[in-house]
């Protein structure tokens, strides 16, 4: 199932609190990826399919830096192989010690259209992927090559990210705060109610600054809150 352009346009206007909360409501509370955080966080919002690539322990035997040579190396031929539109999501097992990627692989991503990176690990040359148009989201900055710590074995596979289970073709959404996994099968109903979601609080927000009280407003329990919320919505073509 192909993200919409539809639904991709509607993720780029909420947050990934807002989401989290529409993915609660389905009884999925574990979706926001733990201790990763944008490069930029002034950038908009990320969206695209999860395309995925997946680390375990170096072994020294295995993988010094003549792996390199090899052409068909799973991380550089990851890097190939990511769709334009998508988001390549490392499992990096939470190891920031070693980097994921540095900017010229990064690169590559962006010249081919791909939208952004995530990693629960660290990014090499942070400053010059932050400048980037790209989006990129890690752990923290890593200088030492993936190779010391990191080997690249399966290729768009489900992995973990920061404890949250990530499969091919999960919608990735990401802002200033973090980044979340939607279910692909869900993205589009979750879009449309956080869309919703995000017009109802942006009428809360105005009214308590304003001077009103929460209470009865926000949830609406007050009849009167929500005939304002409708005359809200008219007024701002919401």
């Amino acid at each position: 199932m192909s993200l919409q352009n539809a639904t991709r346009d509607k993720l780029k206007t909420v947050s990934t609190a807002t989401l989290c909360t529409a993915l609660f409501k389905r009884g999925l509370r574990n979706q926001f990826i733990q201790d990763v955080h944008p490069l930029n966080p002034q950038r908009g919002n990320m969206v695209g399919e999860a395309f995925t690539l997946r680390y375990i322990p170096a072994r020294e035997d295995l993988n010094p830096i003549t792996v390199f040579l090899d052409r068909s190396h799973p991380q550089r031929v990851a890097v190939e192989q990511c769709p334009a539109g998508a988001v390549m999501v490392f499992d990096s097992r939470k190891n920031a010690r070693a980097a994921s990627a540095g900017s010229i692989l990064v690169t590559r991503l962006m010249k081919r259209g791909v939208v952004g990176v995530v990693t629960d690990g660290g990014f090499r040359d942070s400053p010059e992927i932050a400048a980037m148009d790209i989006h990129a989201y890690h752990n923290r900055p890593s200088a030492p090559t993936n190779l010391t710590l990191h080997q690249a074995m399966d290729i768009n596979v489900p992995i973990g990210c920061g404890d949250v289970a990530v499969f091919p073709g999960d919608v990735m959404v990401g802002d200033g705060e973090g980044v979340v996994v939607i279910p692909a099968a869900i993205a589009d109903e979750v879009a449309l109610e956080a869309v919703e979601m995000t017009a109802f609080e942006d009428f809360v927000t105005e009214k308590v600054q304003e001077g009103r009280s929460i209470l009865g407003l926000y949830p609406p329990t007050d009849e009167q809150s929500r005939i304002d919320f409708e005359a809200w919505r008219k007024r701002h073509n919401r």
